[in-house]
């Protein structure tokens, strides 16, 4: 199973560069975040046009997550909570495997009241993730706005007190990880190519730089380590003409359901 997720930062923006990378890439399953479209505006003929299922869940121009899938989903449900009313989370039954496409919230700054949302979603996103876990393997993709640790970040001084590097949150993810999943892209990082970043601002010519981090994360079921063949980012679509500026993830599953 080739299995992709990418924060595409308006599927408006980015229809053309969604439907090439669909076209070269062949996925799967992938998983989408930050469409920023409400679900009466979500483009389906771009996906059912390349022969894809998918389900959606959009409720304003912010937000909103996908799940694209060659094989239909089984069922799926969205929201981590039934008071959820950001379109951040979408779950999905796909070969057997419970799939979370989520969008974990910025925070902003560590005084923000956004900050204690995103903290208190992330506890959520670990109760709803047990719950998923007793009914079959899991793999929770997506946008985690946090950098695992100081090797996932082009300079650790340089985000002293900032939001997606404080210890909190990184303790938030490894309760989740403690659930019994593992990080997909742990080990991406290459001595000789340098950090697997996904994420760099537009900014003071980050990409170029190589200013960035890795907030992009799969963290799948332990059942399901021995069967990832391989990891990577394309960094190409981060290179492309009006690009996102976070990267595909893709990783390579030997899973059959």
């Amino acid at each position: 199973m080739r299995f992709a997720t990418w924060n595409v930062n308006s599927l408006r923006a980015r229809r053309e560069l969604v439907a090439q990378w669909l076209r070269e890439h062949q996925p799967d399953v992938l998983c989408l975040q930050e469409t920023k479209v409400k679900d009466a505006e979500f483009p389906e003929d771009l996906f059912e046009d390349a022969g894809y299922h998918v389900v959606h869940w959009g409720v304003s121009a912010w937000n909103g997550v996908a799940l694209v899938t060659r094989e239909p989903v089984e069922q799926f449900g969205r929201g981590i909570v039934d008071e959820d009313e950001e379109a951040r989370c979408i779950v999905g039954v796909v070969e057997g495997i419970h799939i979370f496409s989520v969008y974990v919230p910025n925070g902003r700054a560590l005084d923000d009241p956004h900050y204690v949302y995103k903290l208190e979603w992330l506890d959520s996103l670990r109760e709803r993730a047990i719950a998923e876990m007793e009914l079959g393997p899991v793999i929770i993709a997506g946008d985690f706005n946090i950098a695992p640790t100081d090797a996932d970040v082009y300079d650790r001084a340089a985000l002293e007190g900032a939001t997606h590097v404080s210890e909190p949150e990184r303790l938030a993810l490894r309760r989740i990880l403690d659930l019994g999943l593992f990080d997909c892209g742990a080990t991406l990082s290459d001595p000789a190519e340098g950090p697997h970043f996904t994420w760099w601002d537009y900014r003071q010519g980050a990409f170029r730089r190589g200013m960035g981090m890795r907030i992009d994360l799969v963290l799948a079921s332990e059942s399901l380590r021995a069967s990832v063949r391989s990891v990577a980012v394309d960094r190409l679509a981060r290179a492309a003409p009006k690009p996102s500026d976070h990267a595909p993830v893709v990783v390579e599953f030997e899973h059959r359901s």
